[in-house]
């Protein structure tokens, strides 16, 4: 279906009101592994992402954001041409999908190697679950793109992630969290004059954490949630289970999860259980090309959010995108703009502590100081800084609808920190 500009400008300035109250491989681009680079000092930035498999689809459009922020960093003169950038890019997937434990084993391998001073990623929530308390143990600091779990930065987990040093924040993100993503959804869905939803999940800690913030809150708001599972790892069918939701008769299945974990192939078989004009609904984990491609023409009447701006439509955005298309020959991903903010924060805190450590090779700890100090930094994605908790202080949230197998953007939106 199509939105009508009034329908879609009612739903637009609802959200903003409702929201205001809310609270492994080396790169191409070079890696020496260590010292120098035609006798310059070398640094390295590590990139830990999903790079194989469903999860390629955003793994790597988000790896290329990072890379083209090191090369133009170097291309003009990082550190007055004393130092060279270089990344180390590491796969976090096993048989085609992200694995918390192979995660970790790079970051083991990063941090093994004294020339790498910064680290952008995770993709993924649990895996950033199982790197957290490496990266704070040893001064790295991780700057994800796109995990949204609360509980990575926020309260007694988050407190108990950080095992060697639970005072000391080396994990950031440039996303916005799941409480806000959630919480934007059940609205949307709201204002879409869906009353009954049913609630299917992938039981890891983002899409069980996406969908375990949208229940409570599309019951709050007058909603009624006729059921809410959890799939089992590696399921592929789906057809029982969506046999017994479509006997309630719901306005809408919402979807807690990626891709790479069910996300199309649930919307592919509500076709199969002659659910085929029931609405979908999840969050940035099926905002993606591979989600179009496997869903095909059942992608259409989905609709969700993406924890980032739409960079392609911000004014800010404009250099980066077009550098990028240059670069890659490709359109830039949901969080290629994120990433390379995310690499961007990073080499500027690591020149400032060259500059400040008197043009020597400078700490991890001393760049880690600076990230966290980050404040008013100018990126594609607006300007951009961290709180106490590690977490971005300019939260933007995106709306997005597929109509005729094309994602359109129906909003966004700028949350309250």
């Amino acid at each position: 279906m199509r939105w009508s500009p009034i329908l879609r400008a009612a739903v637009v300035a609802g959200l903003t009101a409702a929201l205001a109250a809310c609270s492994g491989s080396s790169s191409g681009s070079g890696s020496s592994g260590g010292s120098s680079s035609g006798g310059i000092p070398t640094i390295e930035i590590g990139i830990d992402l999903p790079l194989n498999g469903a999860d390629a689809a955003v793994g790597v459009p988000t790896k290329n954001g990072a890379i083209l922020a090191v090369e133009q960093a170097n291309a003009a003169g990082f550190a007055g041409g004393k130092f060279k950038l270089t990344t180390i890019i590491l796969d976090d997937s096993v048989q085609g999908k992200h694995d918390p434990a192979a995660g970790a084993q790079n970051v083991k391998t990063l941090i093994a190697d004294p020339a790498v001073l910064a680290m952008v990623g995770p993709y993924n929530s649990n895996v950033a679950k199982a790197e957290i308390p490496l990266t704070n143990d040893a001064a790295l600091a991780q700057i994800s793109p796109s995990n949204t779990n609360d509980k990575l930065t926020i309260g007694d987990a988050a407190k108990a992630l950080r095992s060697s040093h639970p005072d000391t924040i080396a994990y950031f993100r440039v996303c916005t969290r799941d409480s806000r993503q959630g919480t934007a959804l059940a609205q949307f869905a709201q204002r879409l004059g869906w009353k009954k939803i049913y609630v299917i999940d992938d039981n890891e800690t983002y899409g069980k954490g996406l969908a375990d913030v949208f229940d409570p809150a599309f019951r709050a708001l007058g909603g009624t949630i006729l059921g809410h599972d959890h799939i089992t790892a590696n399921q592929q069918d789906f057809k029982a289970l969506l046999t017994k939701a479509k006997t309630l008769q719901p306005d809408a299945v919402f979807y807690g999860g990626d891709v790479s974990t069910g996300g199309a192939l649930v919307r592919l078989q509500m076709a199969d259980v002659g659910m085929a004009a029931v609405p979908y609904m999840g969050g940035d984990g099926i905002g993606t090309t591979e989600f179009l491609k496997v869903a095909g023409p059942m992608a259409d009447h989905t609709y969700y959010s993406l924890a980032a701006p739409d960079a392609a439509k911000l004014p800010s955005a404009t250099a980066f995108v077009a550098a990028y298309r240059k670069r890659f020959n490709a359109d830039i991903g949901a969080y290629s703009a994120n990433a390379y903010t995310a690499a961007m924060i990073e080499i500027t805190a690591i020149g400032k502590a060259i500059k400040d450590d008197g043009g020597t090779t400078p700490t991890r700890a001393a760049v880690l100081s600076n990230v966290a100090a980050t404040t008013g930094f100018a990126s594609p994605i607006g300007t951009v800084g961290f709180d106490a908790n590690g977490d971005t202080t300019a939260p933007i949230l995106t709306l997005k609808q597929v109509v005729h197998g094309k994602p359109i953007t129906v909003a966004q939106l700028t949350l309250k920190t």
